[in-house]
């Protein structure tokens, strides 16, 4: 007697078995497990009609929201959690090179070069800070000539490309000394919501939970014969870090002191050393 338990597990042998002529061995790797793995979240909340439906109707919403300036889809996938498990099997710990963690919708190419000692704020508004540090190897020995990107929100809690103007602020790249020093200045990091009036905000408000993130300052450092690093540093005592970060990306170890500075106006300091893994 065929059971319904048969009936659903010979429709997935059909599907997996229709992958089989795959003609690249990791796209059929990967397509033969995306379709066991679906059915079988599928069979497991025994699936509605109206619940896939209202699926299909979100993922929709998700790519009309999306454009050159905004990737819902990217945004989706870190409150998921899934950017940050890809970033963790695709970033295994070295020694003691810098962790890794979410890559962010916002970053643009083509940023401007600012120079050692530059200024990535270009009018953002906030308080100054001063950001200093190097970039080495695991054994202590200088990277010069590093690219390192860096963006960030203003006080406000917007990145530039959010404005409806064709402001660039907030972000630039500049490259390390021979010495492997780097320093620039920006504004100091502020916590802030993730764009949360799409499909993205729909979900988090259903689950009951916050769009906010830990303030914090995104870099990305590649090097020649070195793994590409893209990371954020926080601001240690931020109340958000107890609270917690709507995409998961903060580790203990990029926890950053941002130190009040004495003087006329506000300005603060940190230092950032860097640590590239060597390419694999």
């Amino acid at each position: 007697m065929t059971t319904q338990q048969d009936i659903e597990q010979k429709l997935t042998d059909e599907v997996v078995a229709s992958f089989a002529r795959t003609p690249d061995p990791r796209t059929r790797e990967l397509l033969q497990a995306l379709t066991k793995h679906l059915h079988a979240f599928i069979r497991e909340v025994r699936l509605t009609e109206q619940e896939w439906a209202k699926a299909i109707e979100f993922l929709t919403a998700t790519g009309h929201i999306t454009d050159d300036k905004r990737q819902e889809f990217i945004l989706l996938s870190d409150v998921l959690g899934a950017s940050m498990q890809t970033i963790a099997v695709n970033n295994e710990a070295y020694g003691n090179a810098t962790e890794a963690t979410v890559f962010g919708p916002f970053f643009v190419e083509e940023s401007p070069l600012i120079g050692n000692g530059g200024d990535i704020a270009a009018g953002a508004s906030g308080t100054r800070c001063l950001v200093e540090g190097s970039v080495r190897d695991t054994d202590g020995n200088p990277v010069p000539g590093a690219r390192i990107e860096v963006w960030e929100a203003d006080e406000d809690g917007f990145y530039d490309v959010q404005y409806d103007d064709d402001r660039i602020a907030g972000r630039g790249h500049l490259f390390s000394e021979p010495d492997g020093s780097f320093s620039f200045w920006g504004v100091t990091p502020t916590a802030y919501p993730i764009p949360h009036d799409g499909p993205v905000g729909a979900l988090l408000r259903a689950a009951d939970r916050s769009p906010m993130r830990a303030a914090h300052l995104h870099f990305m450092v590649s090097a020649a014969g070195f793994r590409t690093l893209v990371t954020h540093i926080f601001v240690e005592g931020d109340p958000q870090l107890e609270i917690g970060d709507a995409v998961f990306g903060v580790k203990e170890s990029l926890v950053k002191k941002f130190a009040e500075q004495p003087g006329d106006k506000p300005w603060t300091r940190t230092e950032f050393e860097i640590v590239l893994a060597p390419q694999q």
